[in-house]
């Protein structure tokens, strides 16, 4: 296989990790009931609430973020959900609750928008669901949805829990988790984070705690109070991916380095607003159409409408023959889009040259 050179591999997921991340993942395994991992647990606290802007705990699963999106339906749904549907995430986050038991009402929209406010309220007044489940940032279309409006909506409710899967937002752009009172809040290590896959980070909220204590099928290896109980005393729940919390812990510190979160905030948005400058001019020109309407489109994965009479998946190889990754687009969209992962250690000037790679690929 031919080695990328770092920079190039802008896939939605995983995303390309930094050689310091990847160089911290080579220290000596450490007693995971130890000294050293309380010490560990206790440097990323801080850190990690920044990051999802809470002063609650952030709870760390060795697991993929669907293991999340599972501990959300099981300690977080008593009998009814309401699933905003607004891609294949969203599908997922219904069925997960459906294979668990569940009554799921769907509230779907056509892949690019998202459920807007007066939907939802609508929804809810017809629908006795004691829990919501939405996509933040819906990497199958790029599309971004309203969060502090419709947690405004879901709040409005005092028996409603909103269960917010943010795997493609958190980091990428603001998730106001305290200030929006998301009962639960996840994302996985391998998208803004900029990590390998293997770890799930969440927050719960009063609420969804004291509601899992009345759920007796929250099961034991996604038991959000076992979490709670074993972070507090700053102790993973089961033996962890110790490689991968030594990673969080470099990119938590690059972070930190790099300005903070807000300057990490920032620089997603400006990688979005260059494919929205060059979708506006030489993108559109050769026929590129972004998916989502303007103030709904994704910070860290923008997905374009090929032009017509064109192949996604083509323009995708030929991009990978000049030496640049991208993906393609994901489901029914597979030949229709393309989507670019900008989130993570990429900059503008890399989205721009990818940008180019895009336009030689296009002819």
């Amino acid at each position: 296989m031919t080695e990328i050179p770092f920079g190039r591999f802008l896939l939605p997921g995983p995303t390309e990790v930094h050689p310091d991340v990847l160089a911290a993942m080579l220290r000596p395994m450490i007693a995971h009931r130890g000294s050293e991992m309380v010490q560990l647990i206790e440097g990323l606290e801080q850190p990690l609430q920044r990051m999802f802007r809470t002063e609650r705990r952030v709870l760390i699963g060795s697991c993929a973020a669907t293991g999340f999106m599972e501990m959300a339906v099981r300690c977080g749904i008593r009998h009814r959900v309401l699933a905003l549907v607004s891609g294949s995430f969203g599908a997922r986050f219904a069925g997960i609750a459906e294979a668990c038991g569940h009554d799921v009402v769907r509230l779907e929209v056509p892949l690019g928008e998202t459920v807007e406010p007066d939907m939802l309220h609508d929804a809810l007044r017809r629908s006795d669901v004691d829990a919501v489940s939405l996509v933040h940032s819906e990497t199958s279309t790029g599309a971004l949805a309203p969060l502090p409006e419709l947690a405004a909506v879901v709040h409005e409710r005092d028996d409603v829990l909103l269960l917010v899967d943010a795997v493609t937002s958190l980091a990428g752009s603001p998730v106001e988790t305290d200030a929006l009172n998301l009962d639960f809040v996840f994302t996985g290590s391998q998208k803004a984070l900029a990590l390998p896959p293997g770890l799930a980070l969440g927050v719960a909220s009063e609420r969804l705690l004291a509601r899992a204590k009345t759920l007796p099928g929250r099961g034991a290896y996604l038991d959000v109070l076992a979490y709670d109980d074993a972070f507090a005393e700053r102790q993973p729940t089961n033996t962890p991916a110790l490689s991968l919390f030594f990673a969080l812990a470099e990119q938590s510190r690059r972070i930190e380095r790099d300005g903070g979160i807000g300057a990490w905030w920032t620089r997603h948005d400006a990688m979005r607003r260059t494919v929205e400058d060059w979708v506006a001019g030489p993108g559109g020109a050769l026929g590129y159409r972004y998916l989502p309407r303007e103030g709904r489109r994704s910070w860290t994965v923008s997905c374009l409408r090929v032009p017509e009479g064109r192949n996604g998946r083509d323009i995708v190889r030929a991009v990978r023959k000049a030496g640049w990754i991208l993906g393609t687009g994901y489901g029914p969209l597979r030949e229709s889009t393309l989507r670019i992962g900008h989130m993570g250690d990429h900059s503008v000037d890399t989205v721009r040259v990818a940008l180019e790679r895009i336009e030689e690929a296009t002819g």
